[in-house]
């Protein structure tokens, strides 16, 4: 037996091997000594497993593969070359003419002429060139002009009756009952109060066995079983007559 401990315990004692793959790789943590330099210039050796030198290697051509497809490069023969167009070739080669009373489309700022810019307006015009005064009407069915320039804001007014009974605050009824408060204090009469012998048996819990005591929870007492039900009860246990089928 301390044989197998003493082994044990030298097996623990050993220190973790090194599992890196590449000694000479820099690091982030902490090593004992620096790794040896090699004589290229790369301080990392790279490794390729077989699945990788297969994927390097350029895609080989299908062996159904023929050479028989057209160049992009398309070669005008001889023919072509010397041929003469038509009359009709040449007239469906000429640009679309526009249609008569085609106008080119404005510039987005034209050009004002000399006599606009010196042009003064007639009284005419100036009036028209006024703001239009709208007018509304009230309940109280009178006219007043909304104009900015006439208006003047914060004028006195005086409000209808129909306004100011709608303006008043809703009264509270004649019922009502405020909240009571969260600490209610308890009469002196309450605090001196001695419970019956009746209260105070209402009020100790019904004591009950438990399953492992052998309480049984299916067991039907004598009194329920001498029970004689009433005739409301025997009609209430009828099923409905849309559900009794006619025999």
């Amino acid at each position: 037996m301390r044989f197998i401990m003493a082994t044990r315990t030298d097996r623990l004692a050993q220190p973790k091997p090194n599992l890196l793959r590449f000694p000479d790789r820099r690091s982030v943590y902490w090593l004992d000594e620096l790794p040896t330099r090699t004589k290229n210039t790369s301080t990392t050796a790279f490794e390729l497993t077989p699945r990788l030198e297969q994927l390097t290697q350029s895609k080989q051509s299908s062996r159904f593969y023929e050479e028989s497809r057209r160049s992009p490069e398309w070669v005008v023969s001889a023919a072509a070359l010397k041929a003469c167009p038509s009359q009709r070739v040449c007239s469906l080669a000429l640009p679309r003419v526009p249609v008569d009373g085609w106008q080119p489309d404005r510039p987005l700022l034209a050009p004002l002429s000399i006599a606009v810019k010196t042009a003064k307006p007639s009284l005419r015009i100036r009036h028209l060139a006024q703001p239009k005064q709208t007018k509304m009407v009230s309940s109280l069915s009178t006219h007043f002009s909304t104009d900015s320039s006439t208006h003047a804001f914060g004028a006195p007014t005086t409000p209808s009756s129909r306004i100011l009974q709608l303006a008043s605050p809703k009264q509270v009824h004649a019922q009502h009952a405020l909240a009571r408060p969260v600490s209610w204090p308890v009469p002196d009469r309450v605090l001196k109060a001695v419970a019956s012998e009746r209260v105070q048996t209402l009020a100790r819990p019904k004591t009950r066995q438990a399953l492992f005591e052998g309480y049984d929870p299916y067991r039907v007492s004598p009194a329920a079983r001498a029970a004689t039900a009433s005739p409301r009860l025997l009609e209430l246990s009828l099923p409905l007559p849309r559900k009794c089928k006619s025999q």
